[in-house]
């Protein structure tokens, strides 16, 4: 069953849904899946708590301030404001919260007992099982954007269009190409990656094709799913300080001459930029690529989470490996806190290249001795982080103040709690003493030690 059947079933909204699943912190992979297809304990609670759901559901809609709040669930009033402080809701200008920020959900926050919801998903789905770990906002925020590809509902009846164009954007080595493989998963689409030798002149097995060919043909096929990396790059603006390779000039232009059609062929085009701030105002303009996604670093506790995957990933559970990290109580999230939480803006590959420099140095410790006996303490866990932070450069610290410039203007209303959190943790490696340039970076390290 599709959220959206089980919406129209129980005459509650897929939003109210949504924001449940979040308010509530119920494990993504326990509720739904990527398909939208609902999970069994999920409708069972649904169906049989259909009356708290209407009251969380009006709730939801009425706007209200933190007296009003407070009052409701009986809280101290300061305790709401400082909840509500950190959700970062949008507020008319008499301090009047609007609708989507719920009472009940700042009640659960604060202590409120609502063990009911959580008796239905008490198993927690291991996380070699779930479709991915976190990230469950921006799942959402993606799935809002694709609801035209989702639900089965005539277009006409609410003037509504496929995306023909889509911008993943955000620092390198945060994910872009895993969540342009959802996107394909979530739209039912075929993923097919633009090649760097499709664009200009090439010759496949002796005749000369171009990149206007390979589009052409694409077009053709049914529902497929183009992803192209540097699209910053390619789609570009020329200025008198910035020149465009001619290449990259032509794939423009074809693109743009040819993506009025895309929805009527069933073409979805992805592009993975670093940027948005330096492409052609003429690509983001409406009918074209005018949804923009912002790609995060993972947050604290997803770093955590993603550190457990990857060093349990495909072991079998007497491995060794397995059994060293059991021996170190390692096969739990609260062993990788202490290391996660010096992880600051770490992307997605840096934690991937921390967990390999991990095995590998405990692999050579066990060779040297051949004994279990291997503590995984702080020494052995820095020296893999300064393996890692190898790729923490000046230039990707700039990336990611780029990126908080880029998200703040396009998506700040929809990703508040983790703009503010990439503040912070970015915060930490900027030059404090007067600087010599404009924005500066230290080494991590060297911020640590002052």
């Amino acid at each position: 069953m599709k959220l959206a059947d089980l919406a129209k079933e129980l005459n509650i909204s897929t939003e109210s849904f949504i924001k449940f699943i979040t308010d509530f912190d119920l494990e993504l992979s326990e509720c739904i899946n990527t398909n939208f297809d609902v999970k069994d304990d999920f409708v069972k609670f649904a169906r049989e708590n259909v009356a708290f759901l209407r009251k969380y559901e009006k709730d939801l809609e009425v706007d209200k301030s933190v007296e009003d709040i407070a009052e409701n669930i009986n809280q101290p009033t300061e305790k709401v404001a400082e909840i509500i402080k950190q959700e970062k809701p949008r507020l008319f200008d008499n301090g009047i919260y609007k609708s989507s920020v719920s009472s009940f959900g700042i009640d659960n926050k604060l202590g409120g007992n609502y063990q009911f919801v959580y008796d239905y998903f008490g198993r927690k789905t291991s996380l070699k099982e779930r479709d991915f770990i976190g990230y469950r906002d921006l799942f959402f925020y993606i799935s809002q954007e694709l609801e035209p590809f989702i639900n089965n509902v005539p277009l006409s009846d609410w003037g509504l269009h496929k995306p023909a164009g889509i911008i993943l954007y955000g620092p390198p080595g945060s994910g872009k190409i895993f969540w342009a493989n959802k996107i394909a998963e979530i739209t039912g689409y075929l993923f097919k990656e633009i090649k760097k030798h499709y664009l200009g002149t090439s010759f496949v097995d002796g005749n000369k094709t171009t990149f206007n060919d390979f589009l052409v043909m694409m077009m053709k096929e049914e529902k497929v799913l183009l992803f192209m990396e540097d699209f910053d790059t390619i789609m570009g603006i020329r200025t008198e300080e910035k020149s465009i390779d001619s290449c990259d000039e032509e794939t423009k232009e074809i693109v743009m001459h040819y993506i009025g059609h895309f929805e009527e062929e069933e073409l979805l085009m992805v592009g993975s930029a670093n940027s948005v701030v330096d492409i052609d105002r003429e690509v983001l303009a409406p009918g074209r690529f005018d949804v923009l996604i912002p790609i995060f670093p993972p947050n604290f506790q997803e770093r955590c989470e993603m550190i457990l995957f990857h060093m349990t990933e495909n072991l079998v559970e007497n491995s060794l490996l397995m059994r060293i990290l059991v021996n170190n109580h390692a096969d739990h999230l609260p062993f990788w806190k202490k290391v996660a939480e010096k992880m600051k803006t770490f992307s997605n590959t840096m934690i991937i290249d921390f967990t390999q420099s991990l095995k590998k140095r405990i692999r050579n410790l066990y060779l040297n001795d051949h004994s279990e006996n291997i503590v995984i303490d702080d020494h052995l866990l820095d020296s893999a982080l300064r393996d890692a932070s190898a790729k923490l450069t000046e230039e990707y610290l700039t990336q990611v103040d780029q990126f908080i410039i880029d998200v703040t203007i396009h998506n700040y209303d929809d990703f508040p709690q983790r703009i503010e959190e990439l503040k912070r943790e970015l915060q930490i490696y900027k030059v404090v003493e007067a600087p010599r340039k404009s924005i500066g970076f230290t080494h991590n390290e060297e911020s640590t030690k002052k």
